[in-house]
């Protein structure tokens, strides 16, 4: 069953949906944003990219900014691992020198400004990641757009980055959460037959604002929503705010969260409630451990996530197989396409600088042009240097930016999960923006 909304409606949904990611609570104060590009000069002194360097034997820098520890290290291990592999399947492809450095979020704002900093100091032009939206807003506001930095996040969905007063330098492969909430809306009236419903989520504006945008969306169908009930991660015990949600028996609770929280939440409620009750997740708990780790079948339990189906995706799925021997995870066809585009329109500005990068950043994913997929990637890249209209399409989708560096459009995953362990596709919904 293949689903969409027009622009009208997403525009309704604009602004009421948080982010994807760890989420963060904290920021820092501004540091020091007087950065090199990699060429000597510092981001006020750069210039804009003129299509085609000309060169392909020069190098590309690349850094890559993922959570590989804290609380989304389970989903951002392979995030970052799908990430760096454009730099796998290009060796001795390509007459580009790729020089890569991977910095580590630890799932926190303060920790990730500072290896965002690193970055910078490294002459670092174009950076993927991060993946919590919380995190990405801090490492945005505070280092990379002060430095003249792009950055393109694989994971970070919040409509808030939209908005950002960015310098046209701030890119996402990930679809803003302002279809998540209609979707999880669609599912909860249409496939479970809903027409009560209460929320849990993680308090942080991931957590807060999606919540609010599936209300919205639920409501706006006819439904009610009885309790929204906020959580905090790394909980000892969630049994009071189960309790809670489930008061006035909703025909549906939506539970947006980590799965560091997860394990522990689910656990409590299949100890202590009835577990008959249907319940949604979203993109944050697509982890194919969490039946094994609950130690439950979790039959009761369904979710969105945004779906990798580019055409790129069948190549993809390969190469990443036989590179870390296992299935790729949520968002991991995102972060190759980040990079990848990345890399395409820094071999197309002709120098390692974040304005001249972001200046080309559109003009290599968005029609019209040679098509280029990630098993051509070595061909883009000479046919970028060289001047060529190129239009890259990904192993999560056709990757077309509007104005604001959002997809275009997306497709997203309605999945179960596999007692044992792994996820399963149920349905694939598709929104055009």
């Amino acid at each position: 069953m293949i689903r969409g909304v027009g622009a009208a409606g997403i525009a309704g949904l604009a602004g009421c949906t948080g982010g994807g990611g760890d989420g963060g609570d904290d920021t820092t104060t501004a540091p020091d944003t007087t950065a090199a590009n990699g060429d000597g000069t510092t981001a006020a002194e750069t210039t804009t990219g003129g299509g085609g360097g000309g060169a392909a034997d020069r190098t590309l820098k690349q850094g890559v900014l993922l959570p590989t520890t804290g609380g989304l290290a389970d989903l951002g291990g392979p995030i970052r691992d799908a990430a760096v592999l454009p730099q796998v399947v290009l060796e001795g492809e390509t007459d580009f020198t790729l020089d890569f450095d991977v910095q580590d979020t630890q799932t926190d704002a303060n920790a990730a400004q500072s290896a965002a900093q690193s970055l910078r100091n490294g002459g670092y032009p174009a950076v993927t990641g991060a993946a919590s939206s919380e995190v990405s807003i801090a490492v945005y506001e505070n280092v990379f757009i002060p430095a003249g930095i792009t950055a393109c996040s694989p994971a970070s969905t919040s409509p808030d980055i939209t908005g950002l007063n960015d310098n046209d330098l701030i890119y996402r492969t990930a679809p803003t959460d302002a279809l998540q909430g209609q979707v999880l809306a669609d599912i909860a009236v249409n496939e479970l037959d809903a027409s009560t419903a209460a929320t849990m989520y993680v308090n942080n504006s991931y957590g807060q604002l999606l919540s609010e945008s599936f209300v919205s969306a639920f409501e706006d169908g006819g439904g009610q929503v009885n309790q929204q009930v906020s959580f905090q991660k790394g909980a000892s015990s969630y049994t009071s705010r189960l309790s809670q949600a489930l008061n006035d028996d909703p025909d549906v609770v939506v539970v947006i969260g980590y799965p560091e929280s997860g394990v522990q939440l689910f656990s409590d409620f299949y100890s202590e409630f009835d577990t008959d009750v249907p319940i949604l997740v979203t993109d944050g708990l697509r982890s194919s451990s969490l039946p094994a780790d609950v130690g439950q079948s979790m039959d009761n339990v369904t979710g969105t996530a945004p779906l990798a189906a580019g055409p790129g995706r069948e190549y993809f799925d390969e190469q990443f197989q036989n590179e870390y021997g296992s299935e790729p995870g949520v968002f991991t066809a995102q972060a190759f396409d980040a990079t990848a585009v990345c890399l395409l329109a820094n071999a197309r500005a002709g120098e390692n600088s974040g304005s001249a990068i972001a200046a080309e950043m559109r003009a290599v994913a968005n029609p019209e042009g040679e098509e280029v997929t990630p098993s051509t990637l070595a061909d883009g890249l000479a046919m970028a240097a060289e001047g060529t209209e190129i239009n890259y399409n990904g192993a999560s989708s056709a990757v077309a930016f509007d104005d604001n560096g959002d997809l275009r459009a997306a497709t997203y995953e309605y999945f179960g999960f596999e007692e044992g362990g792994g996820i399963e596709t149920i349905d694939q919904i598709e929104f055009s923006a």
